[in-house]
């Protein structure tokens, strides 16, 4: 897990690099393009104005530094999943990578401590509080309990399946449905919504036999 934190904390200070940047630039009458943040450090440099150049190169020079040891902890964690060959049945899922299921096995350890799948989604804290009062009975945000690192991964995969890259699957369709009830923050809860789907479906992979299918729920259905 050393590793994945590791990993996790250039993340972090990669990403406040960068928006520091952008956030200088911008005061200054300056816009970087979008542009993926691997490719950041190659181009930026060519869209800074001259005045702040001595101040901001060695901001993108680290940027560059830290995305070079991210591609080396990544291929570490590759490496690692090696060791955990369960891990090989959670990248099934689309959106999944090697961090997230290495994460995932390595928090949950023991997969047949929890006799049904459901619950895993109240132990990585993505089941919604409850206020029950008489006839009232309220579903509040989620309750954020259990490992906050995995929890956000999970809600990572969520935003891609449902996102524009998200290949078509019944976990998509799951998402999209959701997001398009419209209101305050839709595609946040939509992503929510499917990263509990897929902490449920990661564990009856891992304990279970068969191979992911995109479409299981319509399957069942199928079958039933």
């Amino acid at each position: 897990m050393g590793v994945i934190k590791a990993r996790d904390a250039l993340v972090r200070n990669r990403v406040r690099l960068i928006t520091h940047i952008r956030s200088v630039s911008k005061t200054c009458g300056y816009r970087i393009p979008k542009c993926s943040t691997g490719s950041f450090s190659k181009r930026a440099p060519e869209h800074i104005p001259k005045e702040l150049k001595d101040s901001i190169e060695p901001l993108i020079l680290t940027v560059d530094h830290l995305t070079i040891k991210i591609k080396e902890l990544n291929r570490q964690i590759r490496k690692l999943c090696e060791k955990y060959p369960e891990t090989h049945k959670l990248l099934q899922v689309p959106g999944v990578g090697p961090v997230t299921a290495l994460a995932y096995v390595l928090t949950i350890d023991d997969p047949y401590r929890f006799p049904k799948s459901r619950q895993l989604g109240a132990y990585i804290g993505l089941t919604p509080k409850r206020d029950q009062s008489g006839k009232c009975d309220k579903q509040l945000r989620i309750s954020k309990a259990g490992n906050s690192y995995l929890r956000a991964l999970l809600v990572s995969c969520g935003h891609y399946i449902i996102g524009p890259f998200g290949p078509d699957s019944d976990l998509r369709k799951y998402g999209v449905s959701i997001a398009a009830r419209g209101g305050k923050n839709a595609k946040k809860r939509a992503a929510v919504a499917v990263a509990r789907k897929i902490a449920v479906l990661l564990h009856q992979l891992w304990v279970g036999e068969k191979p992911y299918n995109p479409f299981y729920k319509s399957a069942a259905v199928c079958t039933a």
